[in-house]
């Protein structure tokens, strides 16, 4: 990972000043890397001695905060990871322009790696998470989304970089079709118990510790697991108190949400959705050899939904 930070600060290297100074803020602001660590830690399981493993990771890392970059102008958001967001630290147009940079930078970077199918499996993640994104934009202040419909937005615009990045390691390592697949249920189911607890965390966590506002997606009108657990299975009075929410956005009904979400087990819910998740991805790899790499991927699936951040 020292490796991975190293090459990412090389690569973000450009003689236009503002990019360098936005990239490596947002860079600069730490993050899990737990796309990059599934690189690593996919293509070491699936056997693999070269060097390309820590330019795709880098290439994943580039992809996730150029979405970052995009994600905080599209939702107004101001704070990221305990400091103010790129957007509003630097303003919108930079943010954009310099996620655009950062999108290309990985292509160029992939590019390298000289495999046709690892470039296949990053061009399909970049453009299903497009749609994802655009998925989300379109049911914002929709209170009447299904779970079924959700978890499809999640899957799109979270999980697939997860899949993507847990698969590019067994391609690189050559590992068999069952491996490769294996590998890449894994990180779908990886990447939606993240996110799931991200819904959780949301109306729950301690913003010193997530880094972000609490309440940032009912601000933004977006219609989270928590509270479509709310509206389908909650009282009708905690019900109406939460698409109303929903559809006008902003916080002024937050406490009230809080509530409806307390009394309605949402939260639990939603963990036990997260939990489930963690075990399908837990399961998929009883392909792999044993390793202590495969141990550190079964240790990664609890930490996802064990984190308070």
């Amino acid at each position: 990972m020292a490796a991975v930070d190293d090459l990412i600060r090389h690569s973000l290297h450009s003689d236009v000043v503002l990019i360098r100074s936005v990239a490596e803020y947002i860079i600069g602001g730490g993050g899990k890397r737990l796309r990059p660590a599934l690189v690593l830690l996919s293509a070491k399981t699936a056997g693999y001695r070269g060097k390309s493993h820590l330019d795709l990771a880098a290439v994943v890392e580039f992809i996730h905060t150029a979405t970052l970059l995009h994600d905080d102008v599209v939702d107004e958001s101001q704070l990221r990871r305990g400091r103010k967001t790129a957007n509003a630290e630097f303003g919108n147009a930079a943010s954009v322009l310099v996620g655009d940079f950062l999108y290309s930078r990985a292509f160029q970077m992939m590019v390298t790696v000289g495999s046709m199918r690892v470039m296949e499996v990053l061009a399909e993640a970049t453009n299903t998470i497009a749609e994802g994104e655009v998925l989300q934009l379109l049911n914002t202040h929709n209170a009447d989304i299904s779970e079924e419909g959700y978890i499809a937005i999640i899957h799109r615009k979270t999980a697939k970089l997860f899949e993507a990045a847990a698969q590019l390691g067994a391609i690189l390592g050559g590992a068999s079709d069952e491996v490769e697949q294996g590998l890449a249920k894994y990180g779908m189911h990886l990447g939606t118990a993240f996110q799931l607890i991200d819904d959780v965390l949301d109306y729950s966590g301690d913003a010193a510790s997530t880094g972000k506002s609490l309440g940032d997606d009912l601000n933004e009108g977006k219609p989270t697991l928590p509270l479509i657990h709310v509206l389908r299975r909650g009282a009708s009075e905690h019900a109406s108190v939460v698409r109303r929410a929903i559809e006008q956005g902003g916080r002024d009904g937050f406490a009230e949400v809080l509530v409806a979400i307390k009394a309605s087990g949402a939260l639990e819910y939603a963990s036990d959705a997260a939990r489930a998740e963690a075990l399908k991805a837990r399961q998929a790899l009883t392909v792999l050899p044993n390793s202590i790499y495969k141990d550190s991927l079964l240790k990664l699936a609890s930490f996802a939904v064990e984190r308070d951040h």
